[in-house]
C-alpha cells in the first residue's frame, strides 16, 4: 500500500501535508527539532507545519493571557499555565500546541481552558482535536474577536458567556485585547474589576 503525498502552502509561512502517518510525523517533527518557532498541527494524516507565527500573533496571545490571569487574581479564582505544552497522541491520531492552556481551581493533566489566537488556517480543524482531547472550553481570537467554544455532549458550541467563568464580561475583556497598548489594557482593565 503506498501513501499519497500532497501538500498545500497557505499564507503566513504555513505549509500543509496530507496522507501523513503517525510515524512519518513524528519523522518530520524529529527533523525539525533544532529550529525555534517552528509548530505542528495534526489531525488524522493532515500535518500543518507553521514557520513563523509572527510579533501580532504573540502580542494577542499574551495580552489575552494577561487579562485573563488579571481577572483570575481578582476574582480570587487559583489558576495553573500550561503554555503551549503539546496535547494530543497517536491514540486520538491529532496533536498540537495550543497557544495558551490553563486549569482552573486545581492542576490537572487537561487543561480546563484553551487560547488561540488565529490570523490565517492551514483547514486543520483545531476544535475536532481539542475534542478528541476533552477540553472543557476553547477560547478563538480572531478577525479582534473573541469567541467561545464550550464542549457539551461530545460537540463544541459557540457559547455567549463561559461556562468556566460566567461573571466575566466578554464584551468588556474584547474591548481590552483591542486596547492601543498592552500595558494601559491590563491595568484599565484590572482597575474596572476592582470597581465594577
Amino acid at each position: 500500500m503506498t501513501t499519497t503525498l500532497e501538500k498545500t502552502i497557505v499564507p503566513n509561512n504555513h505549509l500543509v501535508l496530507t496522507g501523513i502517518t503517525w510515524e512519518k510525523f513524528e519523522q518530520i517533527e524529529t527533523t525539525f527539532q533544532d529550529i525555534a518557532g517552528v509548530r505542528f498541527i495534526y489531525l488524522d494524516g493532515d500535518l500543518e507545519i507553521i514557520m513563523n507565527l509572527g510579533k501580532e500573533h504573540e502580542y494577542y496571545k499574551r495580552t489575552i493571557s494577561l487579562l485573563l490571569e488579571a481577572y483570575l487574581r481578582e476574582k480570587g479564582i487559583r489558576f495553573y499555565t500550561g503554555g503551549s505544552a503539546t496535547l494530543g497522541n497517536k491514540n486520538i491520531t491529532g496533536r498540537k500546541e495550543p497557544d495558551e492552556s490553563y486549569t482552573i481551581h486545581s492542576k490537572k493533566d487537561i487543561p480546563d481552558l484553551i487560547i488561540e489566537v488565529i490570523f490565517s488556517s492551514g483547514g486543520i480543524e483545531i476544535l475536532e482535536i481539542y475534542k478528541r482531547i476533552g477540553i472543557p472550553e476553547v477560547w478563538l481570537w480572531e478577525d479582534e474577536l473573541l469567541t467561545i467554544y464550550g464542549l457539551k455532549d461530545e460537540q463544541y458550541n459557540k457559547v455567549n458567556q463561559s461556562q468556566l467563568l460566567p461573571e466575566l464580561d466578554l464584551k468588556v475583556l474584547n474591548q481590552y485585547i483591542n486596547y492601543h497598548d498592552q500595558y494601559d489594557a491590563v491595568t484599565e482593565f484590572t482597575n474596572w474589576l476592582k470597581n465594577s
